[in-house]
């Protein structure tokens, strides 16, 4: 029986998406194991759910680099480092709200995704999820949704490995949408990471 895919997951909030992934691995649905949880804030309540189910945590905060006049190339580094040591096959960043400079990319090329909650070229950055809804009552969109892709320098801009379109009623308001996109994200996170496992195992071995 092949071993199981190691996933490190990055988070900064309440860690939903990162839920899905641990029970999908809990019920089997995917071959593969949460082997760390990281966080830039200490705050963040998964690292409360990655610790009920025994998932080693770490809290990486940029506040030391920046109080002491070091980069954030120093602080990816070091991101790095940390993550590398838990050996991951795949870099998850499922909620995590900082950007990562080549530093941290080039090092996990072709294994780092990141699940954004609009669709490929809508609302890069932060804040998607209200950006969109505030254009669809604008009548400049009439949907929105999200995306997985390989996470390059440019922000929400890599190859597109799965997205979902998710509607927004005229009736809605935020909350009625935010709760929509969150249960969509949490079903299109665990089918790209399963996707993406797929095709490690039928690529060709190096």
């Amino acid at each position: 029986m092949p071993a199981l895919a190691r996933l490190v997951v990055l988070i900064s909030g309440s860690g939903s998406n990162l839920q899905a992934l641990l029970t999908a691995c809990q019920e089997g649905r995917l071959a593969a194991q949460v082997v760390a949880v990281v966080s830039n804030r200490r705050s963040a309540y998964g690292l409360v759910r990655a610790q009920q189910a025994g998932v080693p945590t770490l809290y990486q905060p940029l506040k030391p680099y920046s109080d002491s006049g070091r980069t954030r190339e120093a602080y990816d580094e070091d991101l790095a480092n940390q993550v590398a040591a838990f050996q991951p096959d795949l870099i998850v960043c499922a909620g995590w709200m900082q950007i990562l400079t080549p530093v941290f990319i080039n090092r996990f090329a072709d294994r780092l995704i990141n699940l954004h909650p609009a669709l490929p070229g809508f609302f890069p950055g932060t804040h998607a999820i209200e950006r969109a809804f505030r254009a669809f009552q604008q009548g400049e969109i009439k949907f929105s949704g999200a995306m997985v892709h390989d996470v390059v320098a440019a922000v929400d801009a890599g190859p597109v490995l799965d997205q979902a379109v998710v509607p927004i009623l005229p009736q809605d308001e935020l909350a009625d949408f935010e709760e929509r996109m969150h249960r969509c994200e949490h079903d299109l996170l665990v089918r790209a990471v399963q996707k993406w496992l797929t095709a490690r195992a039928a690529a060709p071995a190096a």
